[in-house]
């Protein structure tokens, strides 16, 4: 008989079942909300994607709706007490397989073509703790992972961070690297009390629709990254000094990078659009290798 994995009931019956306790330093908090997970799994396959990797799995309840939507799935779970839960909640789907491990140590791009061969169309899938949200994200976009989409719960102002227009107050680090790689869109609000257990914040869906090529060209992507760090972990400084301490330059050559592109010398990096960015870093890439 197939869990029905919407009910908390049959939830908390089946975690109690194995003996599992919610572990505060994993920040597991459970998405059991009927209508969320289809919703997220819709979203995750539309657009011709019919793979799906999903990160913490949790009880299996995004996992289960993933599985009725998707041609194949594949969890990877850090908790060791979670494999039992899985395997007997999703022991009815053919489709499914659990991986142990950890999703910023495994190698993913092999995991992909294990699990769904060369050329499928794959959406990654994850219910994200907010401490691992950026970090996670970044291996994710950085690795050039051969995916179409990623589709993130996250806290709501963390979502409404990482759609961000670059440029604006809301944005920051990680905003230039989503935007970077990916079409970014807050698709739903989602409360508290669609979690077991609860939090104290609320959260969103995001959906990054990974793009086929960069938003900007670059001379140095490597380089434009470690500026755009440097220019966002100094927030209250101007960019001439918050780059100059960054990246090690002489302030004369970044004043005079942005004086080139007409920009005023009292400008904050930060207020800055993902095109003027590119153009900037361009600028000091080229003075780093004289200077």
């Amino acid at each position: 008989m197939r869990f029905d994995l919407a009910d908390e009931a049959q939830v908390r019956a089946l975690l109690q079942r194995h003996g599992f306790s919610f572990s505060k330093a994993l920040g597991q908090n459970f998405l059991i909300d009927p209508s969320v997970c289809p919703a997220m799994a819709q979203i995750a396959v539309r657009d011709g994607a019919d793979c799906a990797l999903e990160i913490g799995p949790g009880a299996g309840v995004l996992t289960a709706s993933l599985c009725e939507h998707a041609r194949r799935v594949a969890a990877v779970e850090l908790d060791r007490r979670l494999f039992p839960v899985l395997r007997e909640a999703l022991a009815d789907y053919g489709n499914f397989a659990l991986v142990e491990g950890d999703a910023m140590r495994l190698d993913l791009a092999a995991l992909l073509r294990e699990q769904f061969g060369e050329g499928a169309r794959v959406a990654v899938c994850a219910n994200l703790p907010y401490y691992i949200t950026s970090p996670l994200l970044m291996r994710l976009l950085e690795s050039r992972l051969p995916v179409e989409k990623l589709v993130v719960m996250v806290q709501k102002e963390a979502a409404e961070r990482l759609a961000a227009e670059v440029g604006s107050r809301a944005a920051g680090a990680v905003t230039v690297a989503v935007r970077y790689y990916t079409e970014p869109r807050v698709c739903f609000a989602v409360p508290r009390t669609s979690f077991l257990p609860a939090p104290k914040v609320d959260s969103a869906v995001l959906e990054l629709r990974v793009r086929k090529a960069p938003a900007v060209r670059l001379t140095d992507e490597a380089f434009f990254f470690r500026m755009v760090r440097a220019a966002f972990g100094q927030r209250r400084k101007t960019a001439v000094n918050a780059l100059s301490a960054g990246l090690g330059l002489e302030k004369k050559a970044v004043a005079a990078a942005i004086a080139g592109l007409g920009l005023p010398e009292a400008v904050r990096a930060e207020a800055l659009p993902m095109e003027t960015l590119a153009a900037l870093a361009d600028r000091l890439c080229a003075a780093q290798k004289t200077q």
